[in-house]
């Protein structure tokens, strides 16, 4: 699909690209492109332009401190990790995906890895952009894992050494299979 098939934007994307423009800090020298004036909407018509209440994408976790003794792993189970002395079984890469895309993958992954008896993998969600903020994927995979979902599956999870992908990857720890 080429960009010239989307040359209007609608009613929403104005707004979201208004309040975009508004946040950014304009280059040295330069100003604020003035925004063109639009008639106030009536209470009945942002009514009508809500969209719906049911989120369309995985939820994001807030962040949590990292020391919930609930999702870090001990600190000798990370260093024999760390050092090679307990095997990584598996190892699923995230990154480049969007958040739609990564969290059923993920999901899947880890169903299969417990349903075969692995208990320690590798989640590599990639350290985000290069302009200097994290990526989404390495602020929302910690919380997925804290979900109701992952629960059954995961013990614990830590930040990967340096050698494993450091802040772009994550140690997970999954919980014996239940006796038959």
């Amino acid at each position: 699909m080429s960009r010239r098939s989307h040359k209007t934007l609608t009613d929403e994307d104005r707004v979201l690209w208004s309040l975009v423009a508004r946040s950014a800090t304009p280059l040295k020298g330069r100003k604020h492109p003035e925004a063109p004036a639009e008639p106030p909407l009536t209470k009945k018509e942002v009514l009508d332009k809500a969209p719906p209440a049911a989120p369309a994408s995985p939820p994001v976790a807030p962040a949590r401190p990292k020391t919930l003794a609930q999702n870090a792993l001990d600190r000798p189970t990370h260093d024999k990790l760390a050092a090679g002395r307990l095997p990584i079984e598996g190892r699923v890469d995230l990154h480049g995906l969007t958040q739609d895309e990564a969290y059923p993958l993920l999901f899947s992954f880890l169903h299969r890895a417990h349903a075969n008896g692995i208990r320690y993998v590798l989640v590599i969600t990639g350290k985000g952009s290069s302009s200097g903020g994290d990526g989404v994927l390495r602020r929302a995979v910690p919380g997925w894992l804290a979900t109701a979902p992952f629960r059954g599956l995961v013990s614990s999870h830590d930040h990967a050494a340096r050698n494993h992908g450091g802040g772009g990857a994550l140690y997970v720890r999954l919980r014996r299979p239940a006796p038959r």
